[in-house]
């Protein structure tokens, strides 16, 4: 990997605010660049999370601590209008309840003394084809489902030898084996929410499959608000603390969400809070799609939109390293570059004017 030139591209995606072409970056330098550079340096090779991690590990163990946090979550960014591919293609967004045509991506946020950073990450490609059961038509696949992902990520960051205490995701990796990779098989405590007519037993017989213990809905629990229940899980052997927590929503309705955890000696409390740290990865979406150029690269080929895409964690580490450095947050520094590069355009403007006077 060419590193002086990723430098380069990741700065020239964090200071740009439309498309991001390489003829683009080279007219931006004056032609030192060539177009055709940067095009090779985006199809060359392929940039992996393992790349990712040997960039960022540095800056990982400055601020590695045991009490962090990993945070597992995917995003979906639209692409309606780009030929579909194995990466673009249709994925199911439970946040808007239908398929949406896109870039899927799924990340492991390490949040840590006050700092987020990428540290492993996969993009969901549809590899495969298959029939659909519903419709008999063919339609993609991806080999591994996101599950599978989770713990392939995870036990990434676990070898790499990044500590942490607990795993955070959202109801989607709340499965059962996932909680038995996270404690059973490593040892590490994790808070997952799940769904109100998930069924958990107050006895511990109900963690066998096949057992005669009746299984409820979490929502048909005697359970107040901060109070914390121990409970059994089928296939699941060991105990784990339940809470529900009451929201209000920006229309003024309240939700509730029902906390698990594997570590029995928090409060529901201390479950909330540290589950609102999970919070962290949905700015981090937020800034990689709007800071950082995610979607406004017209790169045609699977290994160059993929790199594209890899630049672009690699920008938003940039960015948080300087948010950390100036205490600004992202979007007022992007917001700092706008108006330094408008002040620019306009003091150009009337130079040009001046010029069109004289003359």
């Amino acid at each position: 990997m060419d590193k002086a030139l990723l430098d380069i591209y990741t700065d020239y995606l964090i200071s740009s605010f439309g498309q991001t072409t390489a003829t683009g970056l080279s007219t931006l330098l004056g032609g030192t660049i060539s177009h055709d550079r940067v095009t090779r340096f985006l199809a060359k090779e392929d940039f992996t999370s393992a790349d990712l991690w040997q960039l960022v590990k540095p800056l990982a163990r400055k601020v590695q601590d045991e009490d962090a946090v990993l945070i597992v979550d995917d995003s979906i960014e639209a692409k309606p209008y780009t030929d579909e591919s194995a990466l673009i293609c249709w994925h199911w967004d439970h946040s808007v309840g239908h398929s949406v045509k896109g870039i899927n991506l799924l990340t492991v946020l390490y949040y840590s003394q006050g700092m987020s950073l990428p540290v492993a990450f996969e993009l969901v490609k549809k590899t495969l084809w298959v029939t659909d059961k519903k419709t008999g038509k063919p339609k993609r696949a991806c080999p591994l489902t996101k599950n599978d992902y989770f713990r392939q990520t995870v036990q990434t960051c676990l070898e790499n030898q990044l500590p942490f205490r607990y795993v955070l995701a959202d109801l989607w990796f709340a499965s059962a084996q996932n909680m038995v990779f996270v404690k059973g098989t490593h040892g590490k405590d994790f808070i997952f929410p799940l769904k109100e007519n998930r069924k958990v037993s107050l006895c511990q017989e109900a963690q066998r499959s096949g057992s005669s213990v009746p299984l409820v809905p979490v929502s048909s629990l005697e359970l107040e608000v901060n109070m914390v229940l121990e409970v059994w899980l089928e296939d699941v052997g060991f105990a784990r603390l339940l809470c529900k927590q009451v929201f209000t929503n920006k229309d003024g309705s309240q939700g509730v969400v029902y906390l698990v955890s594997s570590d029995t000696t928090l409060s529901a409390q201390e479950m909330a809070t540290i589950y609102q740290k999970r919070w962290k990865v949905e700015e981090y979406h937020k800034s990689v799609k709007s800071n950082a150029c995610f979607a406004k690269s017209p790169t045609k080929t699977l290994r160059t939109q993929s790199n594209h895409l890899f630049a672009c964690l690699w920008a938003y580490v940039k960015l948080e390293k300087l948010r950390v450095q100036t205490r600004m947050n992202h979007f007022a520094l992007k917001a700092n570059l706008y108006q330094a590069a408008l002040a620019s355009a306009f003091q150009q403007l009337q130079t040009l004017r001046a010029n069109c006077a004289a003359a």
